[in-house]
């Protein structure tokens, strides 16, 4: 095979790992009405198989590129893509909320790596002048999951059964796992330096109590028990600071935080992406629950959104170079959070070229919006803390999905008791959300004046497509 070919091979067999974890991001939440009345539990019980998916991806991204100069890149995206397979299977042969949630932790320990160490084998097999163009092919497959994962979990649900929606991880994985046999570059075990687990065992336990402490008093009603759970993230948060001080190499350097704009779009970012999280999950279950749409129905509908986001990512260099990204960000910070707002106006009675029109408008703003928070939160950091910044914001993203889940399931659920309407449950949650990411307009209002010309960076290592 010629140098030429095998690139190609290893740029398609990458775009296929990334598509089978972007996919998987999505598919799920067309389904979760029908899953939830096969387990017998209520369609918003379903948060934990989210959340735990994302979680489990949050705490193990940091350590994928150390795995994999440990062990080889090639054997180590063997393996991932082999626990994601069994992990699918596994979440097919759930028969408990339990055995579900148990299985996408497994499906999360291999979704962790699909990305990270597929770009690093690109990194080490392209050469330099190509790098940005392989990226960008591979970006594209982030991009198809979002628009074809809910259509055709709507359609699997509908057609067919929901074990379907894990199944078909099944025959991607499998030519996968032949692929990266016959065609990844075999690069060997490096001397990679101590992994600090230390640091990542506290980072973890604090995103697992914060993420548990916002979610008990909606699931659990018990105040005690939330704040000993905060009480603990903020330990696990504060012991980290010592800690990383001493250590020569830890997990990441307490330096990243002295470049200002890291620290507010990092939390710029967390802040804004619990609406914009929120919404492809609340979305499916209103047009299912409460407009009486068919899970194909509710599937196509999330396609507006993904579309306009798609189309939309062409206007925002041009627009950053304009503006520059606080007033950038400042705007469609507003729009973003308005047209979530929006969602508590659609009813029965709404027309579908309303619903067709707030889905684009969220779906553009929104998309605009995750790449100037990636640009502006990491192109300024040195080439140094570059790949430990991408780490970090990499983890807020993750942690960020599963806080929106909660927040929003737990709202509507909260609401829907307090008042007796499940309907008005789910305006007041979508107005709530809307007003969180209209709160991180003014954290972003803290930037520091940003040049108004974005500078070229590698993407987050999760943030491609997003």
């Amino acid at each position: 095979m010629t140098k030429d070919s095998a690139q190609t091979a290893l740029l398609w067999i990458v775009a296929a790992g990334f598509f089978m974890q972007s996919l998987d991001t999505t598919i799920v939440n067309t389904a979760l009405p029908s899953i939830a009345n096969s387990l017998h539990v209520a369609p918003l019980a379903m948060q934990p198989i989210i959340i735990a998916y994302t979680l489990t991806m949050a705490m193990l991204t940091p350590a994928s590129g150390w795995l994999a100069d440990r062990f080889g890149t090639r054997r180590v995206y063997f393996v991932a893509i082999l626990i994601f397979v069994l992990g699918s299977i596994c979440c097919a042969s759930a028969h408990t909320l339990g055995q579900l949630v148990i299985a996408r932790v497994l499906q999360g320990v291999g979704g962790s790596m699909l990305l990270p160490i597929g770009r690093l084998a690109v990194l080490r097999s392209v050469s330099g002048e190509q790098y940005v163009s392989a990226l960008a092919f591979i970006s594209v497959a982030g991009q198809l999951g979002p628009i074809a994962g809910p259509t055709l979990g709507g359609w699997f649900v509908q057609d067919m059964t929901w074990h379907w929606i894990f199944l078909i991880n099944v025959p991607i994985g499998a030519v996968g796992l032949y692929a990266v046999q016959r065609f990844l570059p075999a690069h060997g075990e490096t001397q990679a330096p101590p992994f600090d687990f230390v640091g990542c065992g506290l980072l973890s336990l604090c995103m697992i109590a914060f993420s548990l402490s916002i979610e008990a008093p909606f699931s659990t009603h018990r105040a005690a028990w939330a704040a000993g759970l905060f009480v603990l993230a903020v330990v696990s948060a504060l012991a980290y600071i010592p800690y990383a001080r001493r250590r020569r190499n830890p997990l990441f350097k307490l330096a990243l935080f002295s470049e200002p704009n890291f620290s507010v779009g990092l939390i710029g970012n967390l802040v804004c992406r619990i609406g914009s999280s929120a919404v492809p999950f609340l979305v499916p279950l209103l047009l299912q629950l409460q407009l009486g749409y068919s899970p194909l129905h509710s599937g196509l509908m999330m396609l507006p959104a993904a579309l306009a986001g798609t189309v939309a990512k062409r206007w925002i260099a041009p627009l950053i170079r304009r503006y520059g990204y606080d007033t950038f960000l400042l705007v469609n910070t507003l729009i973003v959070g308005s047209s979530i707002v929006a969602f508590a106006l659609i009813t029965r009675g709404t027309p579908l070229a309303i619903e067709i029109a707030i889905l684009a408008v969220f779906g553009a703003s929104n998309s605009m919006q995750f790449a100037a928070m990636n640009s502006v939160t990491l192109k300024d950091l040195s080439h140094e803390d570059a790949g430990s910044g991408n780490s970090l914001f990499s983890m807020v993203q993750m942690l960020a999905i599963g806080l929106g889940v909660s927040i929003g399931g737990g709202l509507v659920n909260l609401f829907s008791a307090q008042w007796g309407s499940a309907a008005l449950g789910f305006r007041l949650s979508f107005a709530c959300v809307g007003v969180i990411t209209l709160v991180s307009a003014w954290i972003f209002r803290q930037l520091d004046e940003a040049p108004a010309q974005p500078k070229v960076r590698a993407p987050a290592p999760h943030s491609a497509g997003r």
